[in-house]
């Protein structure tokens, strides 16, 4: 037990650059295992908490976008809904890194006439921030279509009654179609945000390197596997730490769904159906 909690004060927060630098080379036990998998698992946390976060805000403008009457507030988040449901999200790293990568060759030069500053790119190579931008780029995709969807679902009785009581504009879109919209688009969205943080194994996995061995819950259990040739250890614990991480998921986006359909008789409450995504 006391090896244990060494390990645990020695590894436990390895991923974040706190503890030791050096990784064990043999003789792992399981402590080890679930240590240095569950230090990972924070980055996973990192970039789907902030990915679901701003992408939630961008989703729904998206969303209103897509719904516009004027054709150049709609084409735009059409093309980008295009683009981004439409070609993997595997590709997308590589690609968004390749990028990140050329823009520090190019050099962005700020005159602010009393001095010239150099903008520093090179950030956007790292993974904490530019795939972090793949990833709210994305969701914000999949989730806007989903908010679109919900909009134009939104029953014309409950329009009619804002109008009825002269709700308009700014005050309508905030007490009348934003929370239908939400109500209607929760159950999908739920999907989307359980899907969002299993697909933050793909960034250490994809293109962004793990600088300094700084990597996520899939990068240690693929150096055990590879270590010790026997991937039923490793990776086991990893789904055991996604299920849990779901199920947190579950908990707490269901509990929104309840808030949102509180005021709606038992029997005509949406409840959630989980469907994860088998690829993206």
């Amino acid at each position: 037990m006391n090896s244990c909690l060494q390990t645990i004060q020695d590894y436990g927060l390895r991923s974040i650059g706190i503890g030791e630098r050096l990784l064990p080379k043999s003789d792992f036990t399981l402590c080890e295992q679930f240590t240095l998998i569950g230090s990972g698992l924070l980055w996973n946390i990192y970039f789907g908490v902030l990915a679901l976060l701003v992408g939630f805000f961008l989703s729904t403008a998206v969303g209103l976008a897509k719904s516009s009457r004027v054709w150049f507030i709609r084409k735009p988040a059409e093309w980008f809904i295009f683009i981004f449901r439409g070609s993997p999200l595997f590709i997308q790293f590589f690609l968004f890194y390749e990028a990140f990568v050329l823009l520090p060759k190019l050099g962005w030069d700020i005159n602010l006439g009393f001095a010239e500053i150099t903008v520093e790119t090179r950030w956007l190579t790292r993974a904490w921030l530019g795939a972090l931008i793949v990833l709210i780029l994305n969701t914000s995709a999949y989730a806007g279509e989903i908010f679109y969807g919900a909009l134009k679902s939104i029953p014309k009785g409950d329009i009619e009654a804002a109008d009825a009581y002269g709700l308009s504009g700014w005050t309508r879109f905030r007490r009348v179609i934003w929370p239908t919209m939400l109500r209607l688009a929760w159950p999908a969205y739920t999907n989307e945000a359980i899907f969002m943080f299993h697909a933050t194994t793909l960034v250490f996995f994809a293109s962004f390197p793990a600088w300094g061995q700084k990597g996520d819950a899939l990068y240690y259990a693929s150096y055990f596997a590879d270590k010790t040739f026997n991937p039923f250890i490793p990776y086991p614990i990893l789904a055991m730490y996604f299920i849990m991480l779901t199920m947190t998921v579950i908990f707490f986006y269901g509990m929104v769904n309840k808030r949102l359909n509180r005021h709606l008789p038992q029997e005509q409450r949406r409840k959630l159906r989980i469907r994860p995504q088998v690829i993206r």
